[in-house]
């Protein structure tokens, strides 16, 4: 439910870039294609207008937290409390590409690309009473940009300065024309209060809610078990055609569970109302309860047009037994997807092929015209079959013996220099590889036993270490990891400056950055530059897919799967807009309506 703000991890972005018609302003931003809404529209196709407000919606979220400051590297943030926050424009749902005035009334970009300005509504207040004013705006860029996670430093990188030049308006510089995202990633940054945080320490954890001016407001906090949010009665937004039929309920609490197979028993008890069910195993067997029987929690799959992006485990490459290829390509070929999608997931999932899987930048085919041009004065230090070869997953079939795959998995060990030696896989110096998977919850230890035991049989030590989420938070920010399970680029549509923070050399020692593998590459750094400085789609499309296949062929991860549809589970009463977005599950345009 974020409001068209940067998460404090960004490994999920909706990262649409945008350009208004030059030196005009404009209540929309769009990268290539006309805004779908006028100036004049009423509501998103994909809301229900007349929805009921009001009722409570209990919902649960795994793990504990510590923090209400969602802008900060320190501490476990809390869920929800981004829809306390307002940004300049907002994301439309069922465009790829198209953002529109939140806080911002109109955006003027300069027809040398080098500034946009924001015309900030007069009627834009915080939840104190009191205006949201440019000070503000530019309070929040200098502050985010300083003080912030370390994603906000990369990400507003270009942009060189953020200035009031009226009552009501800010400008901010660039310092980079051909970067066409710049606008767009100005126009979805947080606001702040410059008053509030005057008398408040900005980059401390706290449990006091800061001052805000979103639909919904922190109600009640209990450390670790629950948050509680409330609906803002008199909220500024409300009547906005881009918050029409949206967020409705009057109170959403999210109850925290340290366990998954908790969680879901407390959801068929009726503890709470709505889950989106992530393990194929109980979607396809877990669903039994009473409840369900008779109708009154409706189980249903919601088609999922959004880019998939790659769900995956990655290697710390910054360790040296992750540092060549080969070995990570061998441990590669210990999952076994075809086995364990039939069955451990009952065939509910699409073994992942791209970094920007279900969108036109996935790589396909072998490179040429553009995306040739781009990888070729790296060929030396490239892959050769990734010039010669479409990039496939390894594939076996699904019994459960993948002799070829370990057969091929040992031969890359072996010319990687790690050689058998009394039953153990070591390398010249007599080190034993091994390995250990840091997860936050058990659910995927399912997959990893088999994985293991196929390690084992290659000489590799394996382990499985949980632990909770501020060690897990302490040891990726630390990068104290061999191998940890992430999720890259969901709902990513255009890939833009937030792959700069994902993958680039100079954020791979970066304490809590996004280079979580620790990538350092050449290629993959001038591949950065030319995303970030196309200057139309073709030169972008080459880009991306030159940068996915290389990102592939280097293995830097061991691709997971998707299933294209959201699995949800929720009570009756709770009710759907006639039209879905199409690129999300838009719960925040769902509706409570009272028990009879």
């Amino acid at each position: 439910m974020m409001r068209g703000l940067f998460p404090a991890l960004l490994l999920g972005l909706i990262a649409s870039t945008a350009l208004a018609d030059a030196g005009k302003p404009s209540h929309c931003l769009s990268l290539y294609d006309a805004c779908k809404y006028k100036a004049d529209f009423k509501h998103f196709d994909y809301v229900n207008p007349s929805a009921t407000k009001g009722g409570s919606v209990k919902l649960a979220e795994n793990g504990s937290f510590d923090n209400l400051n969602p802008f900060i590297l320190k501490g476990v943030k809390a869920p929800g409390v981004t829809d306390t926050y307002e940004s300049l424009m907002v994301p439309s749902l069922d465009e790829p590409q198209a953002m529109y005035g939140l806080v911002a009334q109109t955006i003027t970009v300069a027809p040398d690309g080098l500034s946009a300005e924001f015309v900030l509504r007069k009627e834009a207040k915080w939840h104190d009473g009191t205006a949201i004013t440019p000070d503000d705006v530019v309070f929040s860029f200098d502050t985010l940009k300083s003080k912030g996670d370390p994603t906000y430093k990369i990400l507003y990188a270009a942009i060189a300065t953020c200035e009031k030049t009226g009552e009501q308006s800010v400008k901010f510089t660039f310092t980079d024309p051909k970067n066409r995202e710049l606008p767009l990633v100005a126009a979805q940054m947080p606001i702040l209060s410059k008053v509030y945080y005057t008398a408040h320490e900005f980059e401390k954890t706290t449990l006091e809610a800061p001052l805000t001016s979103g639909p919904y407001v922190v109600d009640k906090v209990e450390q670790g078990r629950s948050i509680t949010l409330k609906r803002v009665e008199n909220y500024w937004g409300k009547d906005l055609p881009v918050n029409a039929g949206q967020y409705n309920f009057a109170v959403m609490r999210y109850d925290m569970y340290r366990d998954e197979n908790v969680a879901l028993e407390a959801f068929k008890a009726g503890e709470y109302n709505f889950r989106r069910e992530y393990i194929a195993r109980n979607w396809a067997t877990a669903y039994d309860s009473p409840a369900i029987k008779d109708g009154r929690i409706i189980k249903r799959e919601i088609p999922d047009s959004t880019p998939q992006g790659m769900q995956a485990f990655i290697y710390n490459t910054r360790r040296d037994k992750f540092a060549d290829p080969r070995v990570r390509e061998a441990i590669d070929l210990a999952l076994d997807y075809e086995w364990v999608n039939k069955t451990i997931f009952y065939g509910a999932y699409v073994r992942n092929y791209s970094y920007f899987e279900n969108t036109e930048f996935q790589a396909k085919g072998v490179p040429e015209g553009k995306e040739l041009a781009l990888l070729k004065p790296f060929q030396k230090d490239l892959p050769a079959d990734l010039f010669t070869k479409p990039f496939s997953n390894p594939k076996t079939d699904g019994s459960g013996n993948a002799r070829d795959s370990l057969l091929k998995a040992q031969k890359l060990l072996e010319d990687a220099g790690w050689v058998i030696k009394d039953g153990k896989r070591v390398n010249a110096k007599g080190e034993p590889l091994a390995i250990e998977f840091l997860l936050r919850q058990p659910t995927m230890e399912r997959v990893i036993g088999p994985m293991r035991k196929n390690l084992e049989r290659l000489g590799v030590a394996s382990s499985i270490r949980i632990v909770d989420d501020s060690q897990y938070q302490k040891r990726t920010d630390e990068s104290d990891f061999d191998i940890v399970s992430v999720w890259i680029n969901r709902g990513v549509f255009f890939p833009g400056n937030e792959q700069t923070a994902l993958w680039q050399s100079s954020q791979a020692e970066v304490k809590g950055g996004n280079n979580l593998g620790g990538v350092k590459n050449k290629a993959v750094d001038s591949l950065l530059d030319a995303l970030t400085k196309a200057k139309d789609k073709d030169d972008l499309l080459a880009a991306g897919r030159a940068l996915d296949r290389v990102l592939l062929w280097e293995h830097y991860v061991i691709p997971n799967w998707h299933s294209g549809v959201f699995r949800v589970a929720y009570i009756k009463e709770l009710k759907l807009p006639p039209v879905l977005p199409k690129y999300s599950l838009g719960f925040q345009t769902w509706w409570l309506e009272s028990k009879k």
